[in-house]
C-alpha cells in the first residue's frame, strides 16, 4: 500500500457541507486505511489500494455519491506526484513587488496548453502539467475565470487548490 492525497471537488463549497470527521469514517467505509483530512476542503489522505489509479479514484467518487447524494470529483495523487506539483515553476517572473497567487488544479486526465490558452487575460496566465493545470491569478476578486468555467469550456472536471497547501501537503506527506 502507498500513501495517497484524494483532492475532491464540491466539499465545503456551495452548499455541500461535510464534517471532516464524517469524511475520514466514508473513506474508512470504503475499505481505506491511515485515513487523515488536511483542512477543510476536500483533502483527504489515506493509504491506497494496489489498484490502478483511475480504477480507486472511480471508487472514492462513487462511495461518496452514494453516501452524499451528489457527485464528488476524485483526483488522486501519490506523494511523488505530490512533490512534483508543489514544485512547479513555470512561469516567467514578474516585477519584484507583484501580489499574485498561484492554484494547482488537478484533473483526471492531461490537458493541451492550447486547452487553457482562452483563458489568459491581464490578471490571469495558465500552464499545463501531466494532470495538472497552473494558474497565477494577480487579482483573484476581479478575475473572470474560476472552475465552472474552465469545466463547462475544457469538458473536463476540476478542482483547485493554492498551490501552498499543495506545497505544505507536500512536506507533511514526502515521497519515499
Amino acid at each position: 500500500m502507498e500513501r495517497s492525497v484524494a483532492f475532491l471537488r464540491a466539499i465545503n463549497v456551495g452548499g455541500h457541507t461535510v464534517k471532516m470527521a464524517d469524511l475520514r469514517r466514508l473513506f474508512e467505509r470504503l475499505g481505506f486505511e491511515g485515513v487523515e483530512t488536511f483542512i477543510a476542503s476536500g483533502n483527504v489522505i489515506f493509504d491506497a489500494v494496489d489498484a490502478p489509479r483511475a480504477d480507486v479514484e472511480a471508487r472514492i467518487a462513487a462511495g461518496l455519491e452514494e453516501s452524499l447524494g451528489y457527485a464528488v470529483p476524485t483526483f488522486v495523487r501519490t506523494p511523488a506526484e505530490l512533490a512534483r506539483v508543489a514544485a512547479f515553476d513555470g512561469f516567467e517572473p514578474l516585477p519584484e513587488g507583484t501580489a499574485f497567487t498561484m492554484y494547482a488544479g488537478f484533473l483526471a486526465e492531461p490537458v493541451t496548453e492550447d486547452a487553457v490558452a482562452a483563458f489568459t487575460s491581464d490578471l490571469d496566465a495558465f500552464r499545463v502539467g501531466e494532470r495538472e493545470v497552473f494558474w497565477r491569478c494577480l487579482k483573484r476578486q476581479d478575475s473572470k475565470f474560476s472552475a465552472g468555467i474552465f469545466e463547462r469550456r475544457v469538458g473536463a472536471p476540476v478542482t483547485f487548490r493554492n498551490l501552498r497547501t499543495v506545497q505544505r501537503l507536500a512536506k507533511k506527506y514526502p515521497a519515499l
